[in-house]
C-alpha cells in the first residue's frame, strides 16, 4: 500500500465498495424483474393497445406511463442506495425532504428526456423499418453531443448551486494550466456539494462556449492550491487528448453496434416486431432487456477499459504540466481516503465497474514517472 494512504480507511473503503457493489446488483435485478413482469403479465399489451390518436401521442403516452411506473418501482432501492447507505457511512448530510426534492428534480427531468428520445426511436423503427437501427445510431450522438454542451449551463443549475470563485490566486493557477491548451472556460466556478455530501470532486465540463471548471467547495477546503491545480491539469489533459470528442466518437460506435445487435435479436426472436405500432410498443419491455444484456455484458467493460487509457494519459500530462509533481500524489491520495474509494479492488471488480484506474495504480504510475524525470 502506498505510504500517503491510511489503511484504516482503505479497509473501511473496501467494505463500503462491496455494499455499494450489491446495492448496485439489487437495483439491476429489480429493474429485470420489472421488465419481466411489466411484459408477461399484459401490462405493456394494454398500455400499447390503447387508442390515443396520432403516433406521437400513442408513442409519448406510453413513454410517460412506463418511465413514470418503472422509476416508482425502483425508488425504494433508490432511497436505501443513496440516503440511508450514504447517511450510515458518514457522507450524505441531506434531510429526507431534501432527498425527496433531488428525486422530483430528476424524475421529472429525466421523464422529459425519455419521452423525447423514445418517441424518437419508436418513430423511425416504424417509419423506417429497415434500417431504424443505423439512423437511431446517428440521431443519438447528436443528442449525447447537444446533452455534453448544456450539461452545465442548463442541467446542473437544476440540481446545485454555482458561484465564480473569487480567489485570485486559484484562479491565476488554473488559468496558467489552462491557457497551455489554449482553453478558454467560461468561468471557475464553485459547486455547493456540502449541502448533499461530504465527498469531492471537481472536473471540466462542456463543450466551447459552454465549458467550465467546477470545484466542489468540499474540495476547495480540503487542498491546497497545487494539490487542486494539479487536479485541474488532469482534466485539462482530457483536452488535449481530445478525450471528449473520442468518446463521443465511442458512443456513435457503441450505438450504431448495440441498435443493430438489437434488431437482429428482435428479428430473430419477435418476428413481427415491426408489423404495427401495438406491437412495436408491446415488445419495448423486451427491447430493454436485450439493451441492457448487450451493452452490460459487452460494451461496458469495453467502454471502461477504454476510459482507463484516456485516464491514464490525462494523468501523465498533468504529471508534465504542473512544478508541484508531489502535490498530484497527496492529492490522489486524499481524495481516496476521504471519499473511501477502494485503492487496491481485485482484478474483475476494476475490470466490470472501474471506469478510472484504481487509486493505487495512479499512484504507482505517478511515482515511476517523477522517479524518471529526475534521472
Amino acid at each position: 500500500m502506498h505510504p500517503l494512504l491510511d489503511q484504516e480507511k482503505q479497509s473501511r473503503a473496501r467494505r463500503y465498495e462491496k455494499e455499494k457493489r450489491l446495492w448496485g446488483l439489487a437495483e439491476i435485478a429489480a429493474g429485470l424483474v420489472f421488465l419481466l413482469l411489466f411484459y408477461f403479465r399484459g401490462l405493456s399489451s394494454r398500455l400499447a393497445g390503447l387508442e390515443v390518436g396520432s403516433p406521437v401521442l400513442h408513442f409519448a403516452l406510453y413513454a410517460a406511463v412506463f418511465y413514470s411506473l418503472f422509476m416508482i418501482w425502483r425508488l425504494p432501492i433508490g432511497y436505501f442506495r443513496d440516503y440511508v447507505h450514504e447517511h450510515r457511512w458518514g457522507f450524505s448530510i441531506q434531510t429526507s425532504a431534501a432527498w425527496a426534492g433531488d428525486q422530483l428534480k430528476d424524475f421529472f427531468l429525466g421523464l422529459g428526456i425519455s419521452v423525447i428520445v423514445l418517441v424518437i426511436l419508436f418513430l423511425l423503427m416504424t417509419s423506417n423499418p429497415g434500417m431504424w437501427w443505423l439512423t437511431a445510431a446517428l440521431i443519438m450522438t447528436g443528442l449525447s453531443i447537444i446533452f455534453t454542451m448544456l450539461l452545465p449551463v442548463v442541467i446542473m443549475p437544476i440540481f446545485n448551486r454555482y458561484k465564480r470563485i473569487e480567489n485570485p490566486e486559484l484562479t491565476a493557477e488554473l488559468e496558467k494550466i489552462l491557457r497551455r491548451e489554449g482553453l478558454r472556460p467560461s468561468g471557475f466556478y464553485e459547486e455547493d456539494m456540502s449541502r448533499r455530501t461530504k465527498k469531492e470532486n471537481a472536473f471540466l465540463a462542456g463543450l466551447g462556449k459552454t465549458r467550465r471548471v467546477v470545484l466542489g467547495d468540499n474540495l476547495i477546503r480540503n487542498m491546497r492550491i497545487p494539490e487542486i491545480t494539479a487536479i485541474i491539469a488532469h482534466e485539462v489533459g482530457h483536452y488535449r487528448f481530445r478525450h471528449i470528442w473520442k468518446g463521443l466518437a465511442w458512443t456513435a460506435f457503441r450505438q450504431l453496434a448495440v441498435f443493430f445487435l438489437l434488431d437482429r435479436s428482435l428479428r430473430i426472436f419477435f418476428p413481427g416486431y415491426l408489423f404495427s405500432i401495438p406491437e412495436t410498443l408491446n415488445l419495448f419491455p423486451m427491447m430493454a432487456v436485450i439493451l441492457s444484456a448487450v451493452s452490460g455484458c459487452i460494451f461496458s467493460p469495453l467502454g471502461n477499459a477504454l476510459s482507463r487509457y484516456f485516464e491514464r494519459q490525462a494523468d501523465r500530462y498533468a504529471l508534465n504540466a504542473v512544478e508541484d509533481k508531489r502535490a498530484f500524489i497527496k492529492a490522489l491520495a486524499g481524495l481516496a481516503d476521504r471519499n473511501l474509494s477502494n485503492a487496491y479492488p481485485v482484478w474483475w471488480v476494476r475490470l466490470l465497474y472501474y471506469s478510472h484506474p484504481p487509486v493505487g495504480e495512479r499512484l504507482s504510475l505517478a511515482e515511476e514517472l517523477i522517479l524518471r524525470s529526475q534521472r
